[in-house]
């Protein structure tokens, strides 16, 4: 039961994570809603009501997760299957983020109870926002090259000598390395997929989301039959090496709108 326990916790430490690099992306861009009719993900200028997404997180041979992510925005709700890799197989767990409860349990399993946590929801209406047309030209003081493909074009940002800090931990300090954000847009300006690289020395950390469909059914339901969990287990597992080995620029939101020297 420990084992079980632990192995949720983890899960539920990957979403938390997820919510974090979310909350960074966003501060960093304003949105500003507005073609070709061969692009798929087509918006028309209106937020999504819901969005279909791969979510993916490493860094390098030493951790990796990766996720299948429905978003209700009008709800502000979610649902995610969290696939992490267990020696020499992956293991798989559902998540769902509904009124500031988060729940979890193994993906295969069709009953039983869940776990869930006490989180603040973000306002997922703000994620729409930015997937329907963010504001490219907010993004300064970095390296820009762009380029074009049939109805994508594709935003990537480079800088180095940038000072960089664990992700999910507070600390004065930090290190120095350089960061590589990509980001594609399609013939609307519709996110459809965005990269942030992150490379110190020592490690890098990639954090990857993939648009694979917009306004397509996402329904989330409330689970039943639930254990509550503390969030202090949680705050011990992000306290872990995999997870302090992520890294984020040191106040990424105004770096991406300083000049460059």
């Amino acid at each position: 039961m420990a084992v079980k326990k632990r192995f949720m916790g983890i899960a539920l430490a990957a979403v938390a994570l997820a919510l974090t690099v979310a909350g960074v992306v966003i501060a960093a861009t304003d949105s500003n809603p507005g073609g070709l009719t061969k692009d798929p993900l087509t918006l028309n200028g209106y937020p999504p009501s819901s969005a279909n997404l791969l979510v993916s997180v490493s860094t390098g041979a030493d951790f990796s997760l990766s996720a299948n992510v429905a978003v209700d925005f009008k709800s502000n709700k979610a649902d995610a299957v969290v696939r992490i890799p267990v020696v020499v197989t992956s293991a798989a767990v559902e998540l769902r983020l509904i009124q500031n409860r988060l729940y979890a349990r193994s993906a295969s399993a069709s009953s039983g109870p869940w776990l869930d946590a006490k989180v603040k929801t973000p306002a997922l209406l703000g994620v729409a926002l930015e997937l329907t047309k963010p504001d490219i030209n907010l993004i300064t003081g970095f390296q820009k090259t762009v380029t074009k493909s049939g109805y994508s074009t594709t935003y990537v940002f480079y800088r180095d000598h940038v000072a960089l800090s664990s992700l999910l931990r507070s600390s004065t300090s930090s290190v120095l390395g350089s960061v590589r954000w990509t980001i594609t847009v399609g013939s609307q300006g519709e996110v459809s997929k965005s990269t942030l690289a992150v490379k110190s020395k020592r490690t890098t950390t990639t954090v990857s989301v993939t648009v694979l469909s917009y306004n397509q059914p996402a329904p989330v339901a409330t689970p039943s039959n639930v254990k509550p969990i503390a969030l202090a287990e949680i705050d011990k597992l992000l306290g872990s090496k995999y997870f302090t080995s992520l890294l984020i620029p040191r106040d990424f939101t105004s770096l991406s709108r300083a000049s460059l020297s």
